[in-house]
């Protein structure tokens, strides 16, 4: 005969889940712990209604929720029982394991993977943050893209289209991408040579699962984009580091490692280099396609700002002069419109684009369809690049507000030289300031500000910071040098 159950259930009747899932949650959790072994009988409906002091349909419902899940098993002519499929249990044990009440901060298995080496600093309220060039999302066209993105969303149900499609994205929006790509930077593509990602940190990686095997040897240069040197990691490459100085990445020290050891390849910022924003000298350019060519190094290119151009029209991509298919190029909207609409995208040859969508279909197998046609409208229409004209406009005041104030706030304790675009400047302080401590002291005056000792692939202390003047208005920006200028005096 099968012993008694008494049941031990508490209904909370200002709880968020409904009485019955209440029931039905904690019969599920008696059985998995044991204390209601395999074929146990069940109080009738009646009997657990009048126990539990609920309505009788509730227990019904109940009942009949775990009979249909598998859990309980009904016989009409006696009673309800527990399946007896369930293996048994011993109730001591499962009890010491199972802690409801309590957040699992630990597996029971073991994780082999790398934790990634990368600091989140979660959002604070009231915080005014010199972050590493974000844009204002408060200028996103969003009335403009709202519009486009009906249009889109209505045209792809009447067209069926919003289901899966290629893993490369739209072809809509590669034919936009690469007809911009040719017309603006001056590379020669198609819509075959363009493989949508979401936004360029997602192109890093896959240019990183593409290329690397275990052991290769990738250069980066000496302060460089912390993401990317974790991206060629989690690929299993070892990262050499070169030089740069005011023309940008090192050749001659880049060349010397060439010569001492199989380099793979090369992560480069030259449009605006990450993070000191120098750009590299034409004739670095050239240098650097050769000795690509020399030693067979593969180019991963990031151009991720640039269309902030304050001065003049930007240099041309190294990609614009690649001969021999050993760039590949990725670039990303998701400065120009919003980050979080996440569209970026990789130039490659049509193998390299063929491989990046066959990983694409293990991630996350494709993009929005109704995204990528609305920013392809945006695209064709041309109502990104009056967008562009607007906020280039908007983002070079900021930049003159933000020099201005440094001047005034530290005078002779900063130096920096502004590059021609972007959307960050690259200080640096005199010895007198511990920039880490400078921006411990910010956070408290709240503004934040990132040590460039961040940005170092070798561990050196840098006495300088990279200041984003983006997401910040012109007010903002004054206020936030100023709680700056303050933590300074607290030191």
């Amino acid at each position: 005969m099968l012993r008694p159950w008494t049941p031990n259930i508490i209904i909370r009747r200002k709880a968020d889940a409904s009485v019955h899932q209440q029931i039905v949650r904690a019969l599920i959790e008696e059985i998995r712990t044991g204390r209601l072994p395999p074929r146990s009988a069940l109080p009738g409906s009646r009997k657990f209604a009048e126990l539990l002091n609920v309505n009788r349909k509730t227990v019904v419902q109940a009942y009949e929720e775990l009979i249909a899940q598998g859990w309980l098993t009904a016989d009409a002519t006696r009673a309800t029982f527990v399946s007896g499929d369930f293996p048994v249990m011993d109730p001591a044990a499962a009890g010491a394991r199972s802690r409801p009440d309590r957040v699992v901060a630990q597996p029971d298995f073991p994780l082999h993977r790398r934790t990634p080496n990368l600091n989140f600093v979660a959002p604070v309220k009231g915080m005014l943050s010199f972050d590493d060039g974000l844009p204002d999302t408060r200028l996103a066209p969003i009335e403009v893209l709202a519009r486009a993105y009906r249009r889109a969303l209505l045209e792809a149900v009447k067209t069926n289209c919003l289901g899966y499609g290629d893993p490369r994205g739209s072809l809509r929006l590669r034919q936009a991408v690469a007809t911009m790509l040719h017309l603006d930077r001056g590379l020669s593509c198609t819509p075959d040579n363009i493989c949508l990602v979401r936004g360029s940190q997602m192109g890093i990686y896959l240019a990183a699962r593409l290329l690397i095997r275990p052991g290769d040897v990738v250069v980066m240069e000496s302060l460089s984009y912390p993401p990317a040197r974790e991206a060629f990691v989690a690929a299993g490459a070892e990262i050499a580091c070169v030089g740069i100085d005011g023309q940008g990445l090192r050749l001659d020290e880049l060349e010397r490692l060439c010569r001492k050891r199989r380099v793979r390849a090369i992560y480069i910022t030259p449009h605006h280099q990450f993070p000191t924003t120098v750009v590299l000298r034409p004739e670095r350019r050239l240098y650097l396609m050769l000795l690509a060519e020399q030693f067979g190094l593969a180019l991963i290119e990031d151009d991720y700002d640039h269309e902030f151009q304050f001065d003049h029209r930007p240099m041309l991509p190294l990609a614009s002069a690649d001969q021999g298919h050993k760039v590949i190029y990725i670039g990303s909207m998701s400065k120009l419109l919003t980050p979080s609409l996440r569209v970026g995208y990789m130039h490659a040859s049509t193998s390299v684009i063929e491989q990046a969508a066959a990983q694409i279909m293990v991630i996350d197998r494709q993009g929005d369809p109704a995204t990528e046609a609305a920013v392809a409208e945006l695209m064709e229409t041309g109502a990104i690049k009056r967008h562009t004209r607007q906020v280039v406009k908007c983002y070079g005041e900021r930049r003159r507000v933000l020099a201005d104030c440094l001047k005034d706030a530290f005078g002779d304790e900063v130096d920096f030289t502004l590059s021609a675009g972007g959307l960050a400047i690259w200080v640096k302080f005199n010895n007198e300031i511990d920039v880490s401590a400078l921006a411990e002291a910010g956070r408290q005056r709240k503004v934040g500000l990132t040590p460039g000792s961040t940005h170092s692939m070798t561990g050196q202390t840098v006495q300088a910071a990279r200041m984003g003047f983006g997401s910040l208005d012109a007010t903002e920006i004054r206020r936030a040098v100023h709680r700056l200028a303050q933590a300074r005096r607290d030191l």
